[in-house]
């Protein structure tokens, strides 16, 4: 899990009565491989004041759930790791950080949604998507979805989408920019390519070679194959470094960063985020990661450039509730691209 996600306000609390009905869960008791997941039922939330109750038709794997389920974080985050993850068993037993499906309940302070809304909605740092329902704040990070976008294409647009759109905003990518994204076939990496050519940016994606026509597909100017060159010893220089893999450290990037411009960490060690403001005022670079948070207004955005065909959804592959360990172990190979998408139940077509 990215520091990015590491803070979310946690849904009204949730209550359960003695007769509340059961529901399918993907569900982890201890931390492990991807076999110590498993299908069980377990009881189902019931939304607060401000909650909704989401019916989720599709959720994602991403590795934020890896990172949750093996207890693997960036560097330097040991120490922290039990308060994020749990100290001898996991916190969170439901992973899963995006949900998209049809609103079934609403709190009684709810006021803009209503039973029946089709929705892709954030879950946050308090996962739950990766069940037949899941709690999502009213107030917090979700949208409606068009009667003619798929739930699976929408969740795709979330975790990738919502976190590109932050860190370029921090960025100030605009008209002009030269952007280079490291890991650019990743979940962030292929949003952060559309959407800072959106922007109007001009973009250099890195990945492996198995990779480069997606990249170039999505939009990117240039695209450098990391198995055969050094996207660092090109000699080229860049308003923005967008770094999605992690291996990309201030002292390898910097070089490549004009004065005055950002390198984004979208995944680093602890002790390169620590240092920011110092090397900030050293270099005069704004080293940007943490917490950047994830609005309701950026998934809006994100399904009507979607809606539009301005970007798309990158779906790698798709997964049943029932296969949630195959969708771990492909995850863990780290060659995903897109979003792995977790189908909890089939959408009934629309009239």
């Amino acid at each position: 899990m990215t520091t990015s996600q590491a803070q979310e306000h946690r849904p009204d609390r949730v209550r359960r009565a003695a007769a509340t009905p059961l529901m399918r869960a993907a569900v982890h008791h201890r931390f492990g491989g991807p076999e110590v997941v498993g299908v069980e039922s377990v009881p189902r939330p019931v939304p607060g004041p401000r909650d909704l109750l989401v019916r989720v038709h599709a959720s994602d794997v991403s590795v934020a759930d890896h990172r949750m389920r093996a207890r693997d974080l960036p560097r330097g985050f040991a120490l922290v790791a039990p308060f994020l993850l749990g100290l001898r068993a996991p916190r969170r037993t439901v992973l899963g950080m995006e949900a998209a499906g049809v609103v079934e309940a609403v709190g009684a302070e709810v006021r803009d949604y209503r039973p029946g809304d089709r929705v892709a909605a954030a879950t946050g740092a308090y996962f739950g998507g990766h069940a037949e329902y899941a709690l999502v704040r009213a107030d917090q990070a979700v949208t409606r979805v068009p009667d003619d976008m798929g739930f699976e294409d929408a969740v795709a647009l979330v975790f990738g989408g919502a976190t590109a759109m932050a860190f370029l905003r921090a960025g100030r990518v605009g008209p002009g920019s030269e952007v280079l994204v490291n890991g650019a076939s990743g979940a962030v990496g292929v949003m952060a390519v559309q959407l800072a050519k959106h922007l109007g940016a001009r973009v250099t994606g890195v990945c492996s070679g198995r990779n480069v026509e997606l990249v170039r597909s999505l939009g990117a100017d240039v695209v450098v194959d990391h198995e055969i060159e050094d996207f660092a010893a090109r000699g080229e220089t860049y308003d923005v470094v967008v770094e999605c893999v992690g291996n990309a450290s201030f002292r390898r990037v910097r070089p490549l960063i004009r004065p005055g411009g950002s390198l984004l960490v979208v995944v680093g060690a602890l002790g390169d985020l620590l240092l920011a403001p110092w090397r900030r005022w050293r270099s005069g670079i704004r080293v940007v990661g943490g917490d950047l948070g994830w609005r309701s207004e950026d998934l809006a955005l994100l399904v009507r450039l979607a809606d539009e065909a301005t970007i798309r959804p990158v779906v790698d592959r798709t997964y049943g509730l029932d296969d949630v360990v195959e969708a771990h172990r492909y995850v863990d190979t780290g060659r995903k691209r897109g979003a792995v998408v977790l189908r909890v139940r089939d959408e009934a077509p629309t009239a």
